[in-house]
């Protein structure tokens, strides 16, 4: 059962919800506010005391080790910034997206790749939370408000990452079950879930059109046939767990089909919407601590006998760092106010993940190049920062992906007005 302390959390942010409801609906003011919520401040002074207190000290401990950090996981569940999505009736907070991110940057700001394995949750869970029907969601998100477990969303394969409509694994239907068979790559926390959302083709037409080929799964960790591979070890965010699965004549119930047979395709790049959004801030975070880490050291090396911070040179690296942040942080809260909103966010959810995901390179690869040499050695926290950079230009769509749907949503917008 979740423990007292958690259960306390979860009772007090109702009651807030319930406050900022009725204040929100009696004094409602016009135009753009940029002020939090009481409750969302009060989250977000709780990420950031756990991320400077928790997580900044052993960060290069799992850095270098490549250990899944439980002990981190199992504190964060205890303070509920873990498996925030869940809807109340199943035990969970039901916070919205920008609440979500708000977290998300502090934790990530400490290390993204511990902040990653934790998100990793919420991509796993949201298929289950827009498609689930009520005995799924009772089932599968009901246990990860009880303990502190892990869940993984198993879509990209060796051969189709970007590119999902070639997903080759296949699920064929015998009798009241469905048969999984083939391969997925990259899976995070692929090697500690407790389920997995997979992604199959279960029509073999191959001229199917992906809207309708694909079926989503509900699939538990343990079932007979499946094979976890070794952990990769990456560039970056080592912390977090990534691995390949095979599945080999894995048996499924018809009960775990997500939505109905077929439309597993628009369930997966639907849940995008919502967890894009805290990919961006996660992004953020790592940029904040990029720009922070040079700000400070700038201050305290010296060349020509004066702070490099008053070189022209430097200074104006640094202008360009803050620039490149606030200007992703407000896209990222555009992109979460968006679907808190009930609007569809695909376009900025885009912008959001792409521009914050290309500035936390550009500032880390920046806050190396201010550290001089130093920057490039592993006892300073910059090298680091640029390796956990670059994965945020790739996983969840790579920039690449992010710039043809924002192409497409702009053209589409662009004929209809013409």
């Amino acid at each position: 059962m979740a423990s007292l302390f958690s259960q306390i959390i979860r009772r007090k942010c109702h009651f807030l919800k319930q406050y900022v409801r009725h204040s929100s609906a009696a004094a409602a003011s016009p135009g753009l506010n940029f002020t939090f919520t009481e409750q969302q401040e009060e989250f977000r002074q709780l990420a950031r005391k756990f991320a400077q207190e928790e997580m900044i000290p052993v960060a290069p401990h799992y850095d270098k080790t490549g250990e899944y950090p439980w002990p981190i996981i199992h504190k964060a569940f205890e303070l509920g910034l873990i498996n925030t999505h869940i809807p109340e009736k199943y035990g969970g907070l039901n916070l919205g997206i920008l609440d979500a991110c708000l977290m998300t940057e502090e934790l990530a700001y400490a290390c993204s790749g511990m902040q990653t394995a934790i998100e990793a949750n919420s991509l796993g869970q949201m298929p289950v939370i827009l498609s689930g029907n009520d005995e799924q969601k009772k089932k599968y998100l009901g246990r990860m408000t009880e303990e502190p477990l892990m869940c993984a969303y198993c879509v990209t394969e060796p051969g189709a990452g970007s590119d999902v409509a070639g997903i080759k694994t296949r699920a064929v239907k015998k009798g009241n079950n469905y048969v999984i068979n083939g391969q997925k790559m990259w899976i995070t926390n692929g090697g500690v879930a407790n389920w997995y959302f997979l992604l199959a083709r279960s029509d073999p037409d191959p001229k199917c059109s992906a809207g309708k080929a694909f079926t989503g799964f509900i699939i538990d960790a343990d079932s007979p046939g499946i094979t976890i591979g070794r952990k990769e070890w990456n560039m970056g965010q080592r912390a977090s767990d990534t691995r390949g699965i095979t599945f080999e004549d894995v048996v499924v119930p018809a009960e775990n089909v997500l939505g109905a047979e077929g439309i597993g395709f628009k369930i997966a790049m639907g849940a995008f919407d919502k967890t894009r959004p805290p990919v961006a801030a996660g992004a953020c975070g790592l940029a904040q601590r990029a720009l922070d880490e040079a700000t400070k050291y700038s201050f305290e090396r010296k060349t020509m006998g004066k702070p490099i911070c008053t070189h022209q040179a430097v200074a104006f690296m640094l202008a360009d760092m803050a620039i490149g942040i606030e200007s992703a942080r407000l896209a990222m809260y555009k992109a979460a106010w968006e679907i808190d909103a009930g609007k569809r966010n695909t376009y900025f959810a885009s912008i959001a993940k792409c521009l914050a995901g290309d500035v936390a390179n550009k500032c880390a690869a920046d806050a190396v190049q201010i550290f001089g040499g130093n920057g490039f050695n592993s006892d300073y926290p910059v090298e680091k920062l640029m390796r956990d950079a670059k994965i945020y230009q790739i996983y969840e769509g790579t920039a690449q992906i992010q710039r043809l749907i924002i192409s497409r949503e702009h053209l589409t917008k662009a004929k209809e007005n013409m």
